[in-house]
């Protein structure tokens, strides 16, 4: 007797796309904007599955309706027969952690061990609007749509199936699930499964990180910057070093640890400074490195008034959310440029991110060269570099692409 052969996937109501529209989608772009939607969506509702369709009739894909977002539809699929379901999520999680091995995630070589790290990467790993961080045993997800919101207990499960963590976490923010059209309640710590941690532990490059659950930027840490504290390391022997917006100071540290000769790390966040702290002591570099509640504006003329140091860390936070705050952001990180140059000394290094989807690095560049001379300084970049391959781009889908990192030396003009 055969084996049951399983039903086909039933087909979804369909939207079509304007003439106009389609190349994007047919080459693997992920996103469907609301303005390249000819039909509405009526009768769908929010989080439905859909098929998308050219004015031809022809299958673009399959995804999840979002009406009240700009992106109306995010594709998972481009087989018109493949449903969005358990099946494909633990698939897609598989694929997810083949292609972190693939490149050493984790490992616990000695001297750099690394259990901390981006599992999915949402459009990166064809799984739109997931975000999934890893901290050891425990994982800290955002699920940013109302259709992974409506199959939450499916992505667990898929989690569990493939992963196997301790416990999970949501860390959604509650602005994006507003906008989505469902309720987080940020006051409480959103178990999705498993006991809360007493905070989450990693190791990255060697180094042993502690943060406390109700650290609550993006997922805890950012990943993505990995492979600058690992450039940073590299230039770092005998350097005075000034790490602006340090967060939970994980750039100072990486330098610290290599032999910097000193380390100021300053942010506005109090909390944040704090565990940078303690995070230095956890590693024995509490002599070289010390962290400090400040501005960014402030510390670099108080570098400056001092002499001016080797190296100067600008990672602000995101400037740019949407294109119309684009042109307050470039004048922002112009300023910010300004500042970061005139805090280095002769011949040293400046090196200037931005994590702003709608800033391009040729944009990113300009505010350097512009704040440079603002400075009265003179920049010739050495380096560029961006996210980190547990941060996956599709080639279809250059807005994948988010951070960009200058390192530049400086000079007086």
């Amino acid at each position: 007797m055969s084996d049951p052969v399983s039903p086909p996937a039933a087909i979804p109501p369909s939207l079509t796309v304007k003439a106009g529209h389609v190349l994007p989608l047919w080459a693997g772009h992920p996103w469907v904007f609301q303005q390249a939607v000819a039909n509405k969506g009526k009768g769908l509702e929010p989080g439905d599955e859909v098929l998308v369709i050219d004015p031809n009739g022809k299958i673009l894909g399959r995804g999840l309706f979002s009406p009240s977002s700009a992106i109306s539809v995010r594709l998972y699929t481009q087989q018109g027969g493949q449903a969005i379901d358990g099946a494909l999520f633990r698939q897609r999680i598989q694929e997810a952690v083949s292609t972190r091995r693939a490149f050493g995630l984790p490992h616990d070589k000695p001297g750099e061990a690394t259990t901390g790290y981006r599992l999915i990467h949402g459009e990166g790993d064809r799984l739109p609007g997931l975000i999934v961080d890893v901290f050891e045993d425990v994982l800290v997800v955002q699920l940013g749509t109302i259709g992974l919101k409506r199959r939450e207990s499916d992505i667990v499960a898929a989690l569990l199936d493939v992963v196997g963590p301790r416990a999970i976490i949501d860390r959604t923010p509650s602005g994006i699930a507003r906008r989505e059209g469902f309720e987080v309640d940020d006051s409480a710590l959103r178990m999705l499964h498993g006991e809360p941690p007493a905070h989450l532990a990693f190791s990255e490059l060697g180094l042993r990180h502690e943060l406390p659950i109700e650290l609550t930027q993006k997922t805890g840490y950012f990943f993505d910057q990995r492979p600058l504290r690992d450039r940073i390391a590299a230039l770092s022997r005998g350097s005075r070093v000034l790490d602006a917006c340090c967060y939970t100071g994980s750039i100072g540290l990486a330098a610290a640890r290599a032999g910097a000769a000193e380390v100021w790390g300053v942010d506005k966040s109090a909390p944040a400074v704090l565990v940078a702290a303690h995070n230095a002591e956890l590693n024995g570099l509490e002599d070289r490195a010390r962290f400090e509640e400040m501005e960014a504006a402030r510390a670099f003329r108080a570098a400056a008034d001092s002499g001016g140091f080797d190296i100067v860390v600008c990672d602000p936070p995101k400037l740019a959310g949407g294109r119309k705050v684009r042109d307050k952001a470039m004048s922002g990180y112009r300023k910010l440029a300004a500042g970061a140059c005139g805090a280095v000394k002769h011949g040293g290094l400046v090196v200037f991110c931005s994590c702003s989807g709608t800033v391009n690095q040729a944009a990113l560049q300009r505010c350097l060269a512009l704040g440079a001379r603002d400075a009265r300084r003179r920049v010739l970049i050495i380096d560029r570099l961006f996210q980190g391959p547990d941060h996956p781009v599709p080639a279809a889908f250059p807005e994948g692409l988010y951070l960009k990192v200058l390192v530049a030396r400086v000079d007086e003009a």
